[in-house]
């Protein structure tokens, strides 16, 4: 009887440990990366994850869902971990890892313009300056209604690709870009005229993301403590800084040749670690 105890145990012990093995390994499946701008947040979240589970990998999805799909996906188990800049649906829906993934780049906004409108937005000094223009917006996105709040007159539409034509056809005046963005979608619509103001950003706290299912603490967890471990021993600032889309975005935008406009973000989840300041930019470094 006493053998066979001890059989039992080590079965049990074995499966334990092939069950936290195969655990171990687990492949995260995440949003396919398109472009520049999402490889840095798939380069972020393996970075994190290497730290605290370094036998885990990352496969994408095969095509490119939007994020009310994400968003259901990642709440209905089919994927595992998705990016997106907080707000309180998603807040609700799904958790959270409250790191900003971009140390809060998507608060620090400059603009696209028409081309012709150089020399108006060049006159623009004071925030009453900046309230006689109009904002172009998604009107579903987290940071419309940090606009909003703040008094900024803001035209909305559906669908992202909307807002480059309708501010060639004057529908707006401006549409704020987080400070990676706007280089890059002038160069696609060049056929639209559309350049970047290269005197005014606006800066508001503001965090993008990882979000994972309600249930799966232990993957954000996970995420949670792989990313405080890159930013303590600076390998996340190492990736990020010498990332090369951020490094061209930095150099482009020149900070300090431009008048900084902040204003606050009413809609923040009481969470968000505002007092953890390696978590996010200063601006004040880069000038």
């Amino acid at each position: 009887m006493k053998l066979w105890r001890k059989i039992s145990f080590l079965l049990l012990t074995y499966c334990l440990f092939a069950f936290l093995s195969l655990a171990s390994a687990q492949t995260v499946l995440v949003p396919k990366v398109e472009g520049e701008k999402e490889q840095i947040l798939y380069d972020i979240l393996a970075l994190a994850l290497s730290k605290s589970a370094p036998s885990m990998t990352l496969s994408t999805l095969p095509e490119v869902l939007n994020e009310a799909q994400l968003v259901s996906e990642v709440e209905s188990e089919n994927l595992d971990v998705m990016w997106s800049g907080g707000d309180k649906e998603k807040d609700e829906r799904l958790q959270a890892v409250r790191i900003p993934v971009l140390k809060g780049l998507l608060g620090h906004r400059i603009f696209l313009i028409r081309s012709q409108d150089k020399a108006r937005f060049a006159t623009i000094k004071t925030f009453e300056d900046l309230l006689q223009f109009e904002a172009g917006q998604g009107r579903f996105w987290g940071d419309t209604q940090i606009l909003k709040s703040a008094d900024i007159p803001t035209v909305t539409t559906i669908k992202y690709k909307n807002l480059f034509p309708m501010l060639e056809g004057g529908r707006f005046d401006y549409f704020p870009r987080a400070l990676h963005e706007p280089f890059i979608e002038a160069e696609n619509h060049k056929h639209l005229d559309l350049v970047v103001d290269t005197n005014v950003m606006l800066v508001y706290p503001y965090a993008m993301y990882f979000y994972v299912n309600k249930g799966d603490q232990r993957l954000h967890d996970l995420i949670y403590s792989g990313f405080e471990k890159a930013i303590e021993d600076g390998s996340y600032d190492k990736l990020f800084f010498n990332n090369s889309m951020i490094q061209d975005v930095l150099t482009k935008a020149n900070i300090g040749e431009r008048t900084v406009f902040r204003v606050g973000n009413p809609h923040l989840h009481p969470d968000t670690p505002l007092d953890r300041t390696e978590f996010w930019l200063d601006i004040k470094n880069l000038q």
